[in-house]
């Protein structure tokens, strides 16, 4: 399974770019899946619910199946958070593990930069970043920059860098 990351500031657009690249790489018959750091303390559970008394009960995981859907929730109970690596381990296998976050992680990745945040480049500071996405020319950078919108071409890159094989090429017949 490949790994591939897309870091940068809040609201620089990741979410966006991860949701349109999704189905750019399904069409091309790859398989995806993702993994999305969140940055804040968060819940998929809700109070009321069985599986939110097991949680609260003291379990370390529940899991919640149906005929359309599991999900696992597991609890650090104080233990620092996971990195990266511990998460992985528990994915099924893809040709390509897109992460969204993970910015503090050694993996290659895509920046995704717009200048109008007024935040700096991440790039400058870490050296797995190979590549920005970015709304406007960046002539100064070292690195390829690619246009934030060219979601195509954008899958063009993270195939060629990941090196999937028998990957659909934009243009191919």
């Amino acid at each position: 399974m490949k790994v591939f990351g897309l870091s940068g500031w809040s609201g620089s657009g990741k979410t966006t770019l991860v949701v349109k690249l999704i189905p750019e790489l399904l069409s091309r018959g790859i398989s995806v899946s993702t993994v999305k750091h969140a940055h804040h303390e968060f819940d998929i559970d809700k109070p009321g619910k069985d599986s939110y008394e097991h949680r609260q009960s003291g379990a370390t995981e529940v899991m919640i199946s149906s005929a359309r859907r599991w999900a696992l929730m597991h609890e650090h109970h104080g233990n620092p958070e996971p990195d990266l690596d511990d998460i992985v381990v528990h994915m099924m296998p893809v040709d390509l593990l897109l992460v969204e976050g993970f910015k503090r992680h050694a993996h290659t990745k895509l920046e995704v930069h717009r200048p109008s945040n007024g935040k700096p480049l991440l790039c400058v500071d870490d050296p797995h970043i190979i590549a920005v996405a970015c709304d406007v020319a960046l002539p100064d950078l070292s690195l390829p920059v690619l246009y934030l919108n060219d979601v195509p071409g954008i899958a063009d890159f993270i195939i060629a860098a990941t090196e999937l094989q028998g990957a659909v090429s934009r243009g191919a017949a």
